[in-house]
């Protein structure tokens, strides 16, 4: 059995405790990978799992205290220390008896300074629990320091001299009771008990009609609003249905100067990707499939349904979408960096990535395809990963784009057939290209193909037997085979990397292209080979690959893929829609 709960900061935002949380959640895998109880502190949120019965239980073992560096000035430390346990024990008080267990509150300590105070406890304490662990945290408090804080697993409570919470969005108290006076017995008869009934029978209907006109007119006011040509407000906790993210096609030409090319930032397989600013300055991409691209009405929505309930930093967001005047527009969280086939194919660009970065981008793959396989409310099995579909943010982190070929997979379904294959040669697994069976170790295989690529600073599309192999996956195997494996690191990085590391990396990425689905590990296990250099990895053997032959390029545009007479095959990363394996 495992159990496990978190505690963000009660004044952040759902948003941000989500990605706080995502956060905690790699870094303690990454700390604690052998673990069986590990608790995770950071500034605004706790992570803590154990192989025992953890809720609902008062845990004050494993504190940490954090004092300020800086002491108060001795004439002054009593006032001080006095001012501090009261505020303290008055927010305890109160924390204990809400339903948050939560109370931020600010007192004044000089006329220049303030005195800022927080305690919280895990919302499934009892009252007699919260109060007592937050007695002992404050208890604990270094009140010769004009800061500090004391972190159990059921409570923390802090306290410094400068606002280290949001003060607007810590929530007011609930407003003490209202003092009513003493009921008195009804009117026994005659007028005054008839008065009363007078009253209640006119003051209700005329309430119940200003309720009724209220209702209608925000009814009608949120209507002229969802219509109105202005900047859509993106909320995710608002997000309960897919009709909630439809948008205005008014909105959405207004925000591209109506598809300008001078707003153009991208062109996949299904249409161009614009950049797009709402007039309240927010910044999107803007998919507006082409009609005459292989998905459908049934891929369109497919994508809507899917993506709408995925929320991972790892995946791009999907913000709202358009089905108006025959368009079919998607619209994402804004991603500046482009996408990670546009670094490895512009050695200008390939410069920036050194190999904490490539590190970095692995791991987040990573999580992002173990968050879609087992994490996340539905398994779904991507069937398009490729390095155009890895989008990276302003700080290089990346995230998985473009879920029109995804598919839902029940609970207890590992595998599907298809006779429709989808997707990219060069990044298929062998059975899928071959025989129309996909399943999550398809998109272990494509992963494989990712890791070799980021590595090496090449694409798999770039050999063409030009060097005795006709894909980076064949490449990649001659080189282990020979014991040369590290000739496959990109010459940029070659000198500033961690080479243990790198051969580990490409290790896992021969694993994940095995030719049997079986011998492929799943992501869980891909990522802790990844954060754990103590997991001893099996041996790779051959790799699963198809023979593919070098095309006519000139007889095909950027935007076309071809199959000869005996085995398919691709000019470049364009996405296969419709094609019948023999």
């Amino acid at each position: 059995m495992v159990t496990g709960l978190f505690l963000c900061r009660g004044d952040l935002s759902p948003e941000a405790c989500r990605t706080r949380v995502d956060f905690s959640v790699d870094e303690i895998l990454s700390r604690c990978p052998n673990e069986t109880q590990a608790v995770l502190y950071s500034d605004d949120c706790m992570l803590r799992y154990s192989d025992e019965n953890i809720l609902s239980t008062l845990t004050t073992d494993r504190g940490v205290m954090m004092p300020s560096p800086r002491n108060v000035s001795l004439n002054q430390s009593d006032q001080f220390k006095e001012l501090v346990l009261t505020t303290m024990k008055q927010a305890a008080n109160e924390a204990a008896s809400n339903n948050r267990k939560f109370d931020a509150r600010k007192v004044i300590w000089t006329a220049q300074q303030t005195l800022y105070g927080l305690v919280q406890c895990t919302p499934d304490l009892t009252r007699q629990d919260c109060l007592r662990c937050l007695q002992i945290s404050i208890n604990q408090l270094p009140t010769d320091k004009i800061g500090g804080r004391v972190l159990y697993p059921s409570c923390s409570s802090r306290y410094e001299l400068y606002p280290f919470y949001n003060e607007t969005d810590i929530g007011r108290p609930s407003p003490p009771p209202v003092s009513t006076p003493p009921v008195s017995a009804p009117p026994r008869s005659g007028k005054g008990g008839n008065s009363n009934v007078l009253v209640v029978a006119i003051v209700v209907p005329i309430v119940v009609v200003v309720l009724l006109f209220i209702a209608g007119y925000c009814f009608l006011a949120r209507r002229a609003k969802k219509t109105s040509n202005t900047a859509p407000a993106f909320d995710g906790d608002d997000i309960t249905t897919v009709e909630s993210l439809q948008l205005d096609y008014r909105i959405i030409q207004a925000a591209t100067d109506n598809f300008s090319e001078n707003n153009k930032i991208g062109r996949g397989g299904f249409g161009e990707v614009y950049k797009g600013t709402f007039s309240d300055g927010s910044e999107v991409a803007v998919k507006r499939l082409s009609k005459s691209s292989g998905q459908g009405d049934t891929e369109f929505k497919n994508e809507v349904v899917v993506v709408a309930k995925l929320q991972h930093r790892n995946l791009v967001r999907l913000l709202g979408f358009s089905l108006e005047r025959e368009e079919r527009i998607l619209v994402y969280e804004y991603v500046p960096n482009k996408s990670l086939d546009y670094f490895l194919s512009d050695p200008t660009k390939q410069a920036q990535l050194d190999w904490t970065r490539r590190y970095k981008i692995i791991g987040g793959i990573a999580r992002g395809i173990l968050y879609l396989h087992q994490d996340s409310r539905l398994t779904i099995i991507h069937r398009d990963l490729k390095a155009s579909n890895i989008l990276l943010d302003a700080v290089m982190n990346p995230k998985i784009a473009d879920f029109g070929m995804a598919r839902i997979f029940g609970m207890d379904q590992t595998q599907e057939n298809t006779s429709k294959i989808v997707g990219t040669y060069g990044y298929m697994s062998p059975e899928y290209a071959m025989h129309g069976q996909f399943s999550m170790k398809s998109d272990v295989y494509s992963f494989g193909v990712l890791v070799l690529e980021i590595i090496s600073g090449r694409k798999n599309s770039s050999f063409y037997d030009a060097e005795g192999a006709h894909d980076l996956v064949t490449y990649a195997w001659r080189l282990w085979s020979n014991g040369t494996a590290f000739d496959l690191v990109d010459p940029i990085i070659v000198d500033n990397c961690q080479k243990g590391d790198v051969v580990r990396c490409i290790h896992i990425g021969l694993l994940c292209v095995q030719e049997d689905p079986v011998a492929r590990p799943t992501l869980r296990t891909i990522f802790t080979m990844l954060t754990s250099n103590t997991v001893t990895l099996p041996v790779p053997r051959q790799p699963g690959f198809f023979a593919q032959s070098r095309p006519e390029i000139d007889a095909l545009d950027s935007d076309q893929s071809t199959m000869s007479k005996s085995v398919p095959m691709s000019v470049d990363d364009s996405s296969i829609t419709d094609l019948y394996p023999r």
